[in-house]
């Protein structure tokens, strides 16, 4: 069944709750996660629960756990490599380093030891595709000051490392492809827009972003997580296909882009993972990584996408 597939309140409501029970086991992947923790987010019996889960997700529960789990641990390995393959395994919610040894091998086909002494550190391959952030025009955002662009033929790559503050989110989930389809953020933006924009949330300091938790390099497209995302104060109430989110404050580089369409979005990923990061001192936290969008395109004279990319960073 594809998420999003029966449009009617019923169906939205069962997505409601599916996206709280994923909320919860991406903060709590290193803890015990047992199907009755599980279910209790989302308001369904254990029973039915599981059948519930493997219907709008395409996986069964135990599936997707290991799989992200996997998926984690593949990003430990190729990025923190002072990290103890035991202390990975702990942190990925393993019981032991034997158990995630053995899963790991039946799943990428080498062992943790072996991808390490084979890996090559390469770059996380952006699958995006957006010209669209909100459409919707309300009375304050017309009063938003206008900038004077110029012409942009090559990106000056400047990269701040900074706390980025906590921020209360309302988001819209997609799970699946996301490269190069411009339509699909103009339909996950548009909802969110359309939910948020007649409760007077889109104010002049409201931000848009998205948030991506899986690497494209080695999760398959049909499974990439996407949240596309506007602040919130914390007391806003949700329902139906908007959720909400607690992102926290942590260190980022921030590095700030202007490009001329949306096949550039990779190549500004690209950059930051190739160019800057490996001189940089740091290397990348296991947190999700997300893009702040500063402008509309549409509302742009050349069609410039002007947005800050938001990759999480620890020292080395």
């Amino acid at each position: 069944m594809q998420r999003g597939a029966y449009p009617n309140k019923s169906y939205n409501e069962y997505v409601s709750r599916v996206n709280r029970a994923i909320d919860y086991i991406q903060k709590n992947i290193n803890k015990n996660l047992t199907l009755e923790k599980i279910s209790k987010q989302a308001y369904f019996s254990p029973f039915h629960f599981h059948r519930i889960f493997k219907a709008i997700m395409g996986e069964t529960l135990n599936i997707y756990i290991k799989r992200i789990r996997l998926e984690k641990a593949l990003f430990l390995l190729m990025y923190n490599a002072e990290m103890e393959i035991t202390k990975i395994a702990l942190k990925c919610g393993f019981a032991s380093s034997q158990s995630f040894a053995k899963a790991f091998k039946h799943y990428f086909k080498q062992t943790p030891s072996e991808f390490r002494k084979n890996r090559k550190i390469g770059h996380m391959n952006s699958k995006i595709g957006k010209d669209f952030i909100c459409e919707y025009k309300y009375d304050e955002l017309e009063s938003r000051p206008q900038a004077t662009f110029k012409s942009v033929t090559k990106n000056i790559m400047k990269v701040e490392v900074k706390k980025m503050p906590e921020m209360h989110l309302a988001y819209v989930r997609h799970i699946g492809d996301y490269k190069g389809n411009s339509e699909l953020f103009e339909k996950l933006f548009g909802e969110l827009c359309g939910w948020a924009g007649p409760r007077g949330l889109i104010q002049k300091d409201t931000k848009f972003l998205s948030i991506y938790y899986d690497n494209p390099s080695f999760t398959d497209e049909d499974r990439l997580r996407l949240d596309v995302c506007l602040t919130v104060d914390s007391e806003v109430e949700v329902s139906g296909k908007i959720g909400k989110q607690l992102m926290q404050e942590g260190q980022y580089a921030v590095s700030r882009f202007e490009l001329k369409n949306s096949g550039e979005y990779e190549k500004a990923w690209e950059s930051l993972y190739k160019d800057w990061l490996p001189k940089s001192g740091y290397q990348p936290d296991d947190r999700p990584a997300y893009e702040i969008y500063l402008n509309s395109p549409k509302e742009h004279p050349e069609g410039i996408h002007i947005v800050e990319i938001c990759l999480p960073v620890k020292e080395l």
